[in-house]
This record gives C-alpha cells, sequence and structure tokens, in this order.
C-alpha cells in the first residue's frame, strides 16, 4: 500500500484500537470536567503520529497530550452547553468513513476483517463513542469562532507582517466552466431492470433472506456491503420517492418497487422513531450501454456548436442542458475547487482528464465533449470552457486577497480558540496525573494552577 492508504488505514485503525485498548490499559491520566482521558488514548496518539512520521517530534508526548486535553474541554463544554449530535449524523460519518477504507481495500471485505481482526459491524460498534466525540469536539469549535470575522485593514495587516521573502509562491490557477450531461438507460433496458426487480420481490414473498439477496444483487454498492442496510436516518435524507414509500411501511414490511433517479427500489423497514427511520433497500439499476453514451456526446456536441454560433450563451446552456447533480449548476457553470472552496484551481488540482483537455486550450474556448467517471460507475459527458488563467507568481493582495483574507481569517481562528480554552480552563475541574509534570506546556492545565 501506498503513504497515503496506509495512513488512512491506520487512523481508522486508531478508533479501533482505543475502545479494545481501554479494556487493559485503563489508567486514567486525566480529568477534564465530566470527561475522562485513558492512557491508552494517549498511547495510540503517539503510535500513529510515530507511524505517518516515523519518529515522534522532541516534547511530542507533551504536545500530543495537550491536543487531547484541547479536544476534552471541546466535548465537557459541548455537553454543557446542550450541543447536540444525532445518531442519524454520526451513522453517516461511520458509513462515509468505512467505504472510503473498503474502496482503498479494494471492497473486499475479507481483508478488512484480516486486517482489523474484526467484522465491519463490530469495527462500527467500537467506532460509534469516538465518531460521536469527533462530531461534538468539531460542532463546538466552529460555534466558538462562529461569529469571529475579519476586517480589510487586518488582512492587509497581516499579509504586510509576512516577511518578503517568506511570501509563497502561488502556481498557475485556472477557472472552469463546464456543462455536465448524464445517459439515459433505453427503454428496454429499463424494462429489464424493473422484471427483475419483481423477480427478487417474489423471491422475498417466497421466504428468501433479504439481506443476502441485497449484498449479491444490489446496485448500491456501500449499503450492499452491510446487506443493505441504511441505518438509522431523519426524515428529508432520501430521494423524495424513496421516502415516500419508506415512511408509509411498518417495521418489518417490504414495499412493493419504488423508483427514483436511481434506479429502482425494494424497501423493508426495520424500525421506526418519530422521524427517524432504520431501513434497508436492494436498488437495481438499468444499464447504460455504449450507444446510450453515444447519444448523448452526439447531444452534447451540438450544444457545443450553439455556443460557438453565438446562438446560445454558455450560462444558459448550463441552466438547459447542464445536470442539476453538480455543483456547477449552481455556480454559472463554474467547477468549484473542493480543496478551498473558491472557483480557482491550480493545474495539479485539476481532475486528469480536465488537466489534458485545458492543456492546450485559450481562454475563452470550449472543448469538444470528453467523457467522465469511471466505466460503469455514473458515467457522463462534459464540455469544459476555459474562464481564467493566471500566470506563476509570488503572492499579492492585488491577485490573491482571497487566499490572504482565508489565511489571515484563520490565524484570527486560532489565536481565539486558544484564548477560550485558557478561560474555560480557568472555570473547569481539572486533574492531571503527576506522571507529566515535566510537560512545561500543561501549566494552565495543572489543579494548582493561578
Amino acid at each position: 500500500m501506498n503513504h497515503r492508504i496506509t495512513s488512512i488505514i491506520a487512523i481508522l485503525f486508531l478508533f479501533l484500537t482505543t475502545g479494545i485498548q481501554a479494556q487493559t490499559l485503563d489508567k486514567i491520566i486525566a480529568v477534564v470536567g465530566g470527561e475522562v482521558l485513558l492512557k491508552s488514548e494517549l498511547d495510540e496518539n503517539i503510535a500513529l503520529i510515530k507511524s505517518q512520521n516515523g519518529v515522534l517530534p522532541e516534547n511530542g508526548e507533551c504536545m500530543i497530550l495537550e491536543q487531547l486535553l484541547s479536544r476534552k474541554i471541546l466535548i465537557n463544554q459541548a455537553k454543557l452547553d446542550s450541543i447536540f449530535v444525532g445518531d442519524e449524523e454520526v451513522e453517516g460519518q461511520l458509513n462515509a468513513r468505512f467505504e472510503q477504507i473498503l474502496q482503498l481495500m479494494g471492497g473486499q471485505t475479507e481483508q478488512f476483517e484480516a486486517y482489523y481482526g474484526m467484522t465491519i459491524t463490530e469495527a462500527r460498534e467500537k467506532m460509534r463513542s469516538d465518531m460521536r466525540d469527533q462530531l461534538l469536539s468539531d460542532r463546538m469549535q466552529n460555534d466558538v469562532v462562529s461569529n469571529v470575522e475579519i476586517t480589510p485593514s487586518e488582512v492587509v495587516s497581516f499579509f504586510e507582517s509576512i516577511p518578503v521573502d517568506s511570501l509563497p509562491y502561488f502556481s498557475s490557477e485556472v477557472e472552469i466552466g463546464e456543462i455536465v450531461m448524464f445517459p439515459e438507460a433505453s427503454p428496454s433496458e429499463k424494462e429489464r431492470a424493473e422484471k427483475f426487480a419483481e423477480e427478487l420481490i417474489a423471491q422475498i414473498e417466497n421466504g428468501a433472506n433479504f439481506s443476502e439477496l441485497a449484498s449479491k444483487y444490489s446496485d448500491d454498492k456501500g449499503s450492499a456491503r452491510l446487506g443493505g442496510d441504511l441505518g438509522w436516518q431523519k426524515r428529508g435524507t432520501f430521494v423524495q420517492e424513496f421516502e415516500a414509500a419508506a415512511y408509509q411501511l411498518e417495521p418489518g414490511e417490504v414495499s412493493g418497487i419504488v423508483e427514483s433517479e436511481f434506479g429502482f427500489h425494494i424497501i423493508q423497514l426495520l424500525e421506526r422513531l418519530g422521524n427517524r427511520i432504520h431501513a434497508r433497500h436492494i436498488l437495481v439499476t438499468p444499464r447504460i450501454t455504449e450507444d446510450d453514451m453515444e447519444k448523448t456526446r452526439t447531444e452534447l456536441a451540438e450544444v457545443r456548436e450553439l455556443i460557438l454560433n453565438d446562438s446560445l450563451p454558455f450560462s444558459v446552456a448550463v441552466k438547459k442542458y447542464s445536470t442539476d447533480k453538480v455543483q456547477s449548476y449552481y455556480n454559472d457553470g463554474l467547477m468549484v475547487n473542493p480543496n478551498n472552496g473558491t472557483s480557482f484551481f491550480e493545474t495539479s488540482d485539476l481532475e486528469v482528464d480536465v488537466y489534458f483537455t485545458i492543456d492546450t486550450m485559450k481562454t475563452g474556448q470550449i472543448s469538444a465533449p470528453i467523457r467522465m467517471g469511471q466505466p460503469g460507475i455514473e458515467e457522463a459527458f462534459r464540455l469544459v470552457e476555459l474562464r481564467s488563467m493566471t500566470q506563476p507568481h509570488k503572492a499579492n493582495l492585488k491577485e490573491d486577497y482571497f487566499k490572504i483574507k482565508n489565511a489571515a481569517l484563520e490565524e484570527k481562528k486560532a489565536k481565539y480558540m486558544v484564548d477560550w480554552a485558557t478561560k474555560t480552563v480557568g472555570r473547569t475541574y481539572i486533574r492531571l496525573d503527576e506522571d507529566y509534570d515535566a510537560c512545561l506546556n500543561l501549566e494552565k492545565w495543572r489543579s494548582d494552577k493561578p
């Protein structure tokens, strides 16, 4: 495995081993309000840093301990302030994390179980409490700094405080517009998929195991690994057709065929509590053929010709032809960089197909339709418009104001967070094990603090 994959898997391992080690290495090394910090938690974080960096920095143990104490005081204050994290949010984060790990392992649950020594279900149970705490601490931190703002004069002062020889050098950046079209399955393929869904319902009615059928046949690969289980979810989570059917079911009841934009669903309601349901499903998705793909490519090529002939402005074409499944649809066609939340991309951040497409383009030009996605996994075509391009340059306020503003704001938030923690420590009961008396950075956390 490469370093990135190993690091991601190691982070999950940290979550999983916390619950195991805490049973044997249960020495409490700190109490922060109503929260306890175990020696095992510190040891596991130290092990993670070592696995990523090879060595622990000087005073590394003390620094990691302070980070853990900071997290505990956030969790403690979140509970005092009645900050709420719902079960469905925890389950959603768990689903995303496990899906990421399984993707890195090629979808092999056997490899997962061999690596961690437990099933996915067991791993989820061990991780759930830590995931809730992580979400609580994140939400508390966001709440603390939510009102922190920065003025233009502060941005200028921040920039001017950076030594000239320390100013960063920015690579070339581009803004890119896109029109994305997904192919539609043919009527005959939709008919085939619907008939197969009917056959699965017949098998369930004749006593077949719903979970086993979901694992074997569902095209929703994420939930298929869990026997179709979608976990606890609140109203508004699912697409309208799915939700309307699911909320009409009684616990244990299986729906008929429910059609949505994703295909044909078979839903079984497992439990219901108020506006929250626990359901599982089998999804049968009509297959997209090469003929369907070619039809879409041709249609998009015709849209391109309309734009080039000045018969249709690009922004109008976005609303008329592009799918609303992509974020750019709501941004006048501009792609949004997930790394910084802006419309600017360094060329190294671009998808490979986009990078090679714009490599020979000039500003204002529009590409021919290019294929996107992986074969058989929600493929599509898109037109790409090169809207703007900057040259490599040293950071300056004229070209990089928003980047500098974000950096200045993050620094201000960090300082505000330190001040908040110092004040909160002063009014919170804290007990720290004497084994860490040599950690000078922990003075404010001691019981005899002034």
